[in-house]
C-alpha cells in the first residue's frame, strides 16, 4: 500500500520537474491556474523554453528508485508505522531545504493556515514575539506580550526555546516552530526554555489564549515629544499607526520619536503605506529579483512629517524595520538611534499552491532609496546607544533606564530648538 503511495507520488513529482525544467518560472496559484513571468516580469499565457541546464530523465529515475527504495527499508526494518502523508510532506520540506536557504520553505496546510492568521494581527497562542539565528538555529524569545500567556508564565527575554511538546526545536523552521506554538483557545504548550543562569531547562506549561498583536503603542512625552512603538508590521498596523499620528498632531506634537527595537518586521506593503504618511512623494524601497527586474514602492499623498523625528532601533530590528529606518535615514528626515539592525535585505514571496499549502521562497533583494542592501550588514545607527546588560533582560524597559530612548528624546528636543 505505501509503496504504491510512493511510487505514484514520486512519478507524479518527476512529471512535474521535467515540465518546470523547461518552463522557466511557474508556479501553481490558488485558482488552480499556472502562470509564468519572462524576463520583463509581464505574464505570458505560453510559458517558453529556457536555455539552462536541467537534469536528465536517468538522473531523476535514480532520485526516485532511491527514494522508493528508502521507503522499503522504512517499511520493512522502522520500528513505528509511519503515516503516508509524512513521506510526502517530507519530500517536499526536503525539496525547498535543500535551498539551503533558512528563509524559504514549504508549509503544510496547517502551517499556511497558522501563517496567514499571524500576519492578520489576530491569533491563538502564548503572545510573545520570537526570532531565530539563521546560523545557529537557535530560536529566543524577544519580547512577551505584557499581560499575555507567555509573560503571565514567566518567561523572559533572552529565553531560548530549547523544546516544545517535549521535541526540540533548534535548527527548526521558525514558522513550524511558531506553529507547534499556536492551537485552539484554552489549550496548553508545553516549552522548556534554557535562561542564562539556570544549569536545567526551565519547564513552562502555558494555556493558549487568542492574542491580538499589540503592533501600537503610543504616548505623549513631556515637551510635546510623542513616542510611538511599532512591535510589528501587520496589516491592522497601518490604520494604527496613522491614529496614532492623527492623534498626537492634534494634541500639538513638537517631536516624534518612533521605535522599532525588537520589531521582527512584518508585511512590505504595510511598512510602505507607512512610511508614505510620513515622507514626502518619491522612492520609498525597491527590490531586484534574479534577472535583474525592479520594482519600486513609492511614496503616492503630499501629506507628511512637519516636526523633528528620531527611530530607535536593535540588533532585534529587522526586514520591514529596516526597510522603515533605512528610508528615513536615506532621505534624512530622522535621526537614526541605536544599536545596529538585524541585517536582513531579501525578500519573501509565499506562493499558496491547489492543496491549501503554500512555498515561502527568497525572490529579491531590497534596497533603500539610495541604493543600499543591508543584507549581512544591517542599518548602522547615527547615533549608537547601547543598553545596559541587566536592562536587556526585562520586559519593560523603566524609562529612566532605557539610554536609547533618552538619547532619541534627546536629539528631538536639539532639533526641536534649532527649527
Amino acid at each position: 500500500m505505501k509503496k504504491n503511495f510512493l511510487a505514484g507520488l514520486l512519478s507524479g513529482i518527476g512529471s512535474s520537474i521535467l515540465i518546470f525544467a523547461i518552463v522557466g518560472t511557474l508556479y501553481v496559484m490558488a485558482d488552480g491556474k499556472i502562470k509564468g513571468y519572462n524576463n520583463n516580469n509581464t505574464q505570458i499565457e505560453e510559458a517558453q523554453e529556457e536555455e539552462q541546464p536541467a537534469l536528465k530523465a536517468a538522473e531523476y529515475k535514480q532520485i526516485m528508485d532511491k527514494l522508493i527504495f528508502l521507503e522499503m527499508l522504512v517499511d520493512n526494518y522502522y520500528l513505528e508505522d509511519v503515516d503516508p502523508k509524512v513521506f510526502a510532506d517530507g519530500i517536499y520540506k526536503g525539496f525547498i531545504a535543500s535551498l539551503d536557504d533558512p528563509y524559504s520553505t514549504y508549509y503544510t496546510a496547517e502551517e499556511y493556515k497558522a501563517l496567514m492568521e499571524s500576519s492578520s494581527g489576530v491569533y491563538h497562542g502564548i503572545g510573545a514575539t520570537v526570532s531565530q539565528n539563521t546560523k545557529t538555529g537557535v530560536v529566543t524569545i524577544v519580547k512577551p506580550f505584557k499581560n499575555g500567556p507567555a509573560y503571565e508564565a514567566g518567561l523572559l527575554p533572552g529565553d531560548i526555546i530549547y523544546m516544545v511538546e517535549g521535541e526540540e526545536v533548534t535548527g527548526v523552521d521558525l514558522t513550524e516552530v511558531v506553529s507547534k506554538m499556536k492551537g485552539k483557545e484554552g489549550t496548553k504548550v508545553r516549552i522548556s526554555v534554557l535562561r542564562e543562569g539556570e544549569t536545567k531547562p526551565m519547564e513552562f506549561t502555558i494555556t493558549r489564549k487568542k492574542i491580538e498583536v499589540p503592533t501600537i503603542d503610543y504616548k505623549m512625552l513631556e515637551d510635546k515629544i510623542g513616542y510611538i512603538v511599532i512591535s510589528e508590521f501587520d496589516e491592522v498596523t497601518v490604520l494604527q499607526f496613522k491614529e496614532a499620528i492623527d492623534d498626537l498632531e492634534s494634541k500639538g506634537m513638537k517631536g516624534l520619536v518612533i521605535d522599532v527595537r525588537n520589531n521582527p518586521g512584518g508585511l512590505l506593503d504595510s511598512v510602505c503605506k507607512m512610511l508614505d504618511r510620513i515622507l514626502p512623494k518619491g522612492l520609498l524601497v525597491y527590490t531586484e529579483d534574479k534577472y535583474g527586474n525592479r520594482e519600486e514602492e513609492l511614496a503616492k499623498d503630499s501629506i507628511k512629517l512637519e516636526v523633528p523625528l528620531a527611530v530607535i532601533i536593535n540588533g532585534n530590528s529587522a526586514s520591514a524595520s529596516e526597510i522603515f529606518a533605512g528610508a528615513v535615514q536615506d532621505y534624512g528626515i530622522g535621526t537614526i538611534v541605536g544599536t545596529t539592525s538585524f541585517g536582513k535585505g531579501i525578500v519573501q514571496k509565499v506562493i499558496p499552491l491547489t492543496d491549501g499549502t503554500a512555498v515561502k521562497l527568497t525572490i529579491s533583494k531590497y534596497f533603500t532609496p539610495k541604493g543600499r542592501n543591508i543584507h549581512g550588514t544591517g542599518i548602522t545607527p547615527d547615533i549608537e546607544v547601547e543598553l545596559d546588560e541587566e536592562v536587556q533582560k526585562l520586559v519593560e524597559i523603566p524609562f529612566e533606564k532605557d539610554t536609547q530612548l533618552q538619547e532619541a528624546i534627546k536629539v528631538v528636543k536639539k532639533n526641536m530648538k534649532s527649527k
